[in-house]
């Protein structure tokens, strides 16, 4: 589908035209669940995830047949301020690496039967340095968000949406810093694994940028031209067309709850359509999800990226439909319900 805006401002009254989960189908899979041969409650959080798919697949009996995994890839200006523990050219590397199939994705995604595809963006242009003013102007942070828009398949059923860009941690906490305020520190994490020193440079980088970027804090859209990365954004236009479509999303680590917040506080209730696939150990991650309102399927101590962490929850989601429309009724299988 070709991306229905072509602003910012349009960006967000496609996603504010966006309609809600079919409560039909919600109240039929909930009286489903009602009759299904096990004890009320019984499948846990398993029951809420069917109830909650079959609302935005608009049927009491959801199915997974196709779900997509799409993981963008950015290159980032503040790289400058030694933010990161690799080069940037290892952003380039690594898309390399995910379209031999070497990556832990292409195994999970395997694994999964998901389609996996990758999307490098510009990888030759870096964003600008956003500490030292906005990293992108409107129209490349708005071809970044049509980039992300148009890689969902139509026949989606079911969206992972991940990353590769080296420094994007440093965005993210930037981002996560002008959305929700509080100190840089309180969004900067280690990343790749930078030591002490690195990390002073990555919480220095984000305090500037934060200064040197006012209009950040006035509107989540600016937040992202100003602070975030081409990936970034691409995250965020996958996840708006997919409320739009009505497609299930599962949320990876830190920098997608990053891009995912961009959406949360520029329109109420344009994440309902999403989960939280896991708890990274990447410092900031427990604290976005808080103000998300999400509760993780998984806490692994993964801290990879890629869309590895959700990509590991789709096997629960699966497994939460699976249960819920192929199990039989008390009813179906001649058992007492008591």
């Amino acid at each position: 589908m070709t991306a229905p805006f072509d602003s910012l401002t349009t960006f967000r009254e496609t996603i504010s035209s966006a309609t809600a989960a079919d409560q039909v189908a919600i109240d039929g899979a909930a009286a489903r669940n009602g009759q299904l041969t096990k004890p009320p409650g019984a499948l846990g959080r398993l029951e809420d995830l069917a109830q909650w798919v079959a609302g935005w697949q608009g049927t009491d009996r959801p199915r997974i047949l196709a779900p997509q995994i799409v993981i963008f890839a950015g290159n980032h200006g503040v790289c400058s301020q030694g933010v990161s523990a690799f080069p940037p050219e290892v952003t380039a590397q690594m898309v390399g690496n995910f379209q031999a199939g070497g990556a832990a994705i292409n195994q999970l995604a395997r694994t999964f039967g998901a389609k996996l595809d990758v999307v490098p963006l510009d990888l030759d242009t870096p964003t600008r340095d956003f500490t030292t003013g906005p990293a992108m102007t409107e129209a490349e942070v708005v071809a970044a968000l049509i980039a992300g828009w148009e890689a969902v398949d139509a026949d989606t059923d079911l969206l992972v949406v991940g990353e590769m860009g080296i420094g994007n941690t440093t965005a993210a906490a930037a981002l996560a810093h002008a959305l929700y305020g509080g100190a840089a520190a309180d969004w900067t994490g280690r990343g790749t694994g930078v030591d002490n020193a690195g990390l002073a440079r990555k919480i220095d980088a984000v305090a500037r940028g934060f200064a040197a970027n006012p209009d950040a804090t006035g509107d989540p859209l600016e937040a992202l031209r100003c602070l975030g990365g081409r990936e970034i954004a691409a995250m965020a236009g996958a996840m708006a067309r997919a409320r739009v479509d009505h497609t299930p999303v599962i949320l990876d680590g830190f920098i997608c709850c990053a891009a995912a917040a961009v959406l949360a506080r520029a329109v109420p209730g344009a994440l309902d359509h999403a989960v939280a696939g896991h708890l990274s150990v990447e410092g900031a991650h427990g604290a976005l999800l808080d103000r998300l309102g999400k509760t993780p399927l998984l806490m692994l101590n993964m801290r990879l990226g890629e869309g590895s962490g959700a990509a590991t929850a789709i096997a629960i989601v699966q497994a939460a439909v699976a249960c819920h429309s192929g199990m039989s009724t008390f009813a179906d299988a001649g058992v007492s319900a008591g």
